[in-house]
């Protein structure tokens, strides 16, 4: 789901918690909705990214919420990852 369609769905309430999970040397967004859980995504459709636990929240924050979950059991800061 695009920043866009996101932040429509918070400005709705139907956001019921966001959560930020690492994977590998990465970090993506994923939110609860009432049906579903959605991952954040680029308008290009892959799913969108951040090197730095602080960019994410960062841009979790700009979206109006004050509050994520954060899991960092699968994160490896030491991991670089492979440029395709």
């Amino acid at each position: 789901m695009n920043e866009k369609t996101l932040r429509a769905l918070i400005e709705a309430g139907a956001v019921r918690k966001v959560r930020i999970i690492a994977e590998g040397c990465i970090f993506h967004v994923e939110a609860d909705t009432p049906t579903n859980t959605v991952t954040a995504t680029t308008t290009a459709g892959s799913i969108k990214t951040w090197s730095t636990l602080d960019t994410c929240a960062k841009w979790v924050r700009g979206l109006g919420l004050g509050v994520a979950q954060i899991n960092l059991a699968r994160w490896t800061p030491g991991q670089r990852g492979l440029r395709l």
